[in-house]
């Protein structure tokens, strides 16, 4: 696919990778249609992209809700004219210990709140999204490309049990969704990033980064960039999908 003049739908888009991308995609002339719940950073995203050049709109919109999904995406094909590309990318951590035992007690448990809204926003807000493009560029007849952002801790990750799961389920529908939507043209595709080096990595203490770097073969973490070039690697490669491309390094968890 040639990502010029594509509207292009990224998800969590206010900051870090889905601003990125944003930038990334908005310099090789893309239109943009940028969402998150965070209005200042939603505003910042598009000031930023339209600097580049690119037409952009932006949309306060909670991927876990199903009306304002299905109200945003309405939005997006009235105001930009279609829908070519979505990048699943909004996403939440709440990390905990299923269980903590201190002195033979339990002394805390992952709670139920911090399960279900990761589950809410990165599976269910993934499946909700996925399926408006899907019904969006199957109507139009013109194919397109649905990009899932999955996670290295989708194999498992001690203190992650909702993180984990959320990734794993983003990647499982990957093939279900690139068997169901061949038939329209639809390519879907995900990728599996391992530990970026990002503002948020950047203010953990020495020790704990020194901890991760040790276990990743390469040696250090990944760069923006380099998730951006497996971005363009999907666009680019119309054979490449029904697959997720790793990228972590080596890093096993």
């Amino acid at each position: 696919m040639d990502i010029k003049g594509k509207v292009v739908v990224i998800t969590g888009a206010g900051r870090g990778l889905g601003k990125a991308m944003a930038y990334h995609l908005a310099r090789q002339g893309a239109t943009l249609a940028l969402l998150d719940t965070n209005e200042q950073d939603l505003a910042k995203s598009g000031e930023m992209v339209a600097a580049a050049g690119a037409r952009v709109a932006v949309y306060l919109c909670d991927v876990a809700d199903e009306a304002q999904v299905t109200d945003c995406f309405g939005h997006i094909v009235r105001e930009l004219g279609g829908l070519n590309v979505l990048v699943n990318n909004a996403g939440v951590m709440r990390d905990a210990l299923l269980v903590k035992l201190e002195q033979g007690k339990i002394s805390r448990t992952m709670s139920l709140q911090d399960w279900q809204q990761v589950i809410d926003v990165n599976l269910t807000g993934s499946f909700l999204c996925g399926r408006e493009a899907a019904a969006i560029m199957a109507e139009r007849g013109e194919g397109g490309l649905i990009i899932n952002i999955s996670s290295v801790a989708r194999a498992g990750n001690p203190g992650q049990s909702n993180y984990a799961a959320s990734k794993a389920g983003v990647a499982s529908l990957v093939v279900g969704w690139a068997g169901e939507l061949a038939r329209f043209g639809i390519r879907v595709a995900g990728i599996a990033p391992g530990v970026i080096s990002t503002d948020m990595t950047a203010q953990m203490k020495p020790e704990a980064m020194a901890r991760i770097t040790q276990r990743i073969p390469a040696g250090r973490l990944a760069k923006v960039d380099e998730l951006l070039h497996s971005l363009q690697y999907i666009i680019e490669n119309d054979y490449f999908n029904g697959r997720i491309l790793e990228m972590d390094g080596g890093l096993r968890l």
